[in-house]
């Protein structure tokens, strides 16, 4: 790890141009070089994470965020994000002291960014861009991936050439910059495997290890169905939504955070996929209510950079 910037990538900078690559990434590569006039030196991706219903057991989901990220020397960090176009901003990177001010979106990705520079990642600065493919209303906690992404491509530009960022560094670093955040989602973002969960011992430290979950393999969907509406009337919809699920099929239904919020992960047969979408429209439905959003879910490795 050095504080030197490394030089651009030629494979991230001509991402936004390979029609082959995925949209998201070509769209968070060209969307750099728009907000910040030079093309990205590494774009990392970095999945949205749920939880098993099970104490310490989390997956990742294949429905990544977004990070694009090029090296600066002169003590400024540039952020934007298509999720927020009028509310870009250029910031001096400071290691103490208040942090200046910024548009709420922007906190977390500084702080972020701060808690870098601290340990020797990036005291330069960077041009930085991240989007989701995901929105809150999903249900799946959007901060954790963005968090991790964004780490992830900071540490990656700034390191040496050819250099694995060390993610077990980077976790305990983001443990520490943002205690509020959930450590368990943070941990499958980074070190998950496709069709297997990660059993968390306790602390950043803990001890992890895998095993198998992969609905596809038994024939089986995993499904986040979020409730539209009122916050107030989300945790009755939602164990209404998880009856009439269970009754049309469904084996099991957890919530995908820490805590409830607007959605519930569903376990069911592949055959009963569609009898159990139709049950819930339809009750939705007769009752004038709007109908719950159904979104597959692939149980997917971990972060990775895009070349």
């Amino acid at each position: 790890m050095t504080a030197a910037a490394r030089p651009e990538a030629p494979a991230a900078g001509d991402l936004a141009r390979r029609a082959t690559a995925d949209p998201l990434f070509r769209l968070v590569a060209y969307a750099l070089e728009a907000a910040h006039g030079r093309p990205p030196a590494a774009v990392w991706s970095a999945p949205h994470a749920f939880h098993l219903g099970s104490p310490g057991l989390v997956a990742a989901a294949g429905w990544p965020t977004a990070a694009a990220a090029a090296p600066r020397t002169d003590g400024l960090v540039r952020l934007s994000s298509l999720g927020h176009p009028a509310d870009g901003c250029d910031l001096p990177l400071t290691l103490s002291g208040p942090p200046p001010a910024a548009p709420a979106w922007a906190v977390r990705p500084y702080a972020v960014l701060r808690a870098l520079a601290r340990a020797g990642y990036g005291l330069g600065g960077s041009d930085l861009h991240v989007q989701g493919s995901l929105t809150a209303a999903a249900g799946l906690a959007t901060a954790e991936p963005a968090d991790c992404a964004v780490a992830l491509a900071v540490a990656d530009v700034h390191g040496a050439p050819g250099e694995e960022p060390d993610r077990a560094r980077l976790a305990r670093l983001l443990a520490g910059a943002l205690p509020d955040g959930d450590d368990a989602l943070r941990r499958a973002v980074l070190f998950a495997r496709p069709g297997e969960a990660l059993l968390l011992g306790a602390g950043p430290r803990g001890r992890q290890r895998y095993v198998t979950f992969d609905p596809a393999a038994s024939q089986a969907r995993l499904v986040l169905v979020a409730v539209r509406g009122d916050r107030a009337e989300r945790p009755a919809e939602l164990a209404r939504t998880v009856g009439l699920a269970r009754r049309a099929g469904a084996l099991s239904a957890w919530p995908p955070g820490g805590q409830p919020g607007r959605s519930v992960l569903v376990l069911l047969p592949a055959a009963r996929l569609a009898a159990v979408r139709a049950a819930v429209a339809e009750d939705f439905r007769g009752r004038g209510r709007p109908v719950p959003r159904f979104l597959n879910v692939s149980v997917a490795g971990a972060a990775r950079r895009e070349d």
